[in-house]
């Protein structure tokens, strides 16, 4: 017999990212009472970061079970992928056929949003909405909103973010620093500012493994470009250089100096660089299985937060929300404790071995491999 055990309860979702809005679709489609909030000012709030890949072995089932694959198919963009080297050659390159171009497709985060908004029930997200405390009393949650307001839930979804604040209501493991920063840059007139980069990378991701360091670009749907470069360097590095990343002409100059032996093409897209951020790449263990609860649990980054190199963060994220929305709206659970600590062990099992295989990818991309023993690891798997 499959049980909603969410009948007449009143479900709260802190937080309205992918892996919190995909959730509240999957419980609506149940009849579930549920209100996702959300810290952004409204559904118009610019995203930061770079597009996401859906897999279809993994993100994909969820937005199918959601009903959302063609409608997702009619935003997403199968992209490329071209390898180059130090001197800004073209190593290798593969692209998109007839057969895989929606193996994993690329889309960006506000498409995606806008996307699984256009799903939700009229004003189930709270916008401006940050809870920052949650207390419990008679089986009941009363969640304070920064605002000073107070509103209530029978059971309470964690998906805010890798750093969560309220994670722990639910474990007190908290993620720790890998070892590698990640700068991000945004280019936003390409064509204009940095022709003979845009030029090398088309409309593909283009790639480079090389002096222990990654360089990474991704197209944007206007055409933007969004990029990310990491490396290896003590936690306090930006402390300890008084770096200000707000200073433009501070950025430069250390990039300047780190990548000093790069091709000029790689200088050209930096100095047009609108905007810098850096990133403290962290990791949530997940060796140390907290004691599951009836009424509360995390799922995306707030659970299991990895590093990017492998690019499946957000496709455990949309797992996780197909396994609890199943187990607590259609599966054999007599309770729901049982759906939950069913949903979190595995969660535990496939968020784990994304994030061994994360870390491999980090420490080989941040050594002294060759292009040609990384493309044969990358096969391999």
């Amino acid at each position: 017999m499959k049980n909603n055990l969410l009948a007449n309860k009143k479900v709260a979702i802190i937080g309205g990212g992918p892996v919190g809005l995909t959730t509240a679709i999957l419980l609506q489609q149940k009849d579930v009472d549920v209100t996702v909030y959300e810290r952004d000012l409204n559904a118009q709030t610019r995203i930061s970061g770079g597009t996401l890949d859906i897999d279809k072995n993994t993100g994909q089932l969820a937005l199918r079970k959601a009903g959302l694959l063609e409608v997702f198919y009619k935003y997403a963009r199968p992209t490329g992928e071209r390898n180059i080297d130090i001197n800004a050659n073209i190593l290798e390159e593969e692209m998109p056929t007839a057969e895989n171009k929606f193996d994993k497709p690329e889309i960006d985060r506000n498409d995606l949003r806008d996307m699984l908004l256009d799903n939700l029930n009229k004003d189930t997200v709270v916008w401006n909405s940050q809870i920052v405390s949650i207390k419990k009393k008679n089986n009941q949650y009363t969640l304070l909103l920064q605002n000073g307001s107070e509103t209530i839930a029978d059971f309470i979804i964690i998906a805010n973010g890798g750093m969560s604040k309220l994670r722990k209501y639910v474990t007190e493991v908290v993620p720790h620093y890998t070892g590698t920063y990640l700068i991000q840059g945004e280019v936003l007139e390409p064509e204009k500012n940095c022709p003979s980069f845009k030029k090398l990378c088309g409309e593909e991701n283009t790639i480079a493994v090389v002096d222990k360091k990654m360089f990474f670009c991704q197209v944007k749907a206007k055409g933007v470009l969004q990029y990310y470069l990491s490396f290896k360097t003590d936690e306090n590095w930006i402390e300890k250089k008084n770096m200000d990343f707000s200073n433009k002409q501070m950025v430069l100059t250390f990039l300047d100096e780190l990548m000093v032996n790069w091709h000029p093409t790689y200088k050209e897209l930096f100095y047009a660089t609108d905007n810098f951020v850096a990133l403290p790449m962290r990791k949530m263990p997940l060796d140390k299985p907290w004691d599951s609860q009836s009424d509360i649990t995390l799922v995306g980054d707030t659970a299991h937060l990895m590093p990017p190199f492998g690019g499946v963060g957000v496709n455990m994220g949309l797992l996780d929300a197909l396994h609890l929305a199943t187990n607590l709206t259609e599966g054999d659970f007599p309770d729901t404790l049982s759906a939950v600590k069913d949903y979190e062990q595995k969660m535990l099992v496939y968020a784990g071995n994304a994030q061994q295989q994360t870390g491999k990818g980090e420490v080989m991309i941040h050594s002294d491999i060759s292009f040609d023993d990384l493309q044969k690891n990358r096969k391999d798997k």
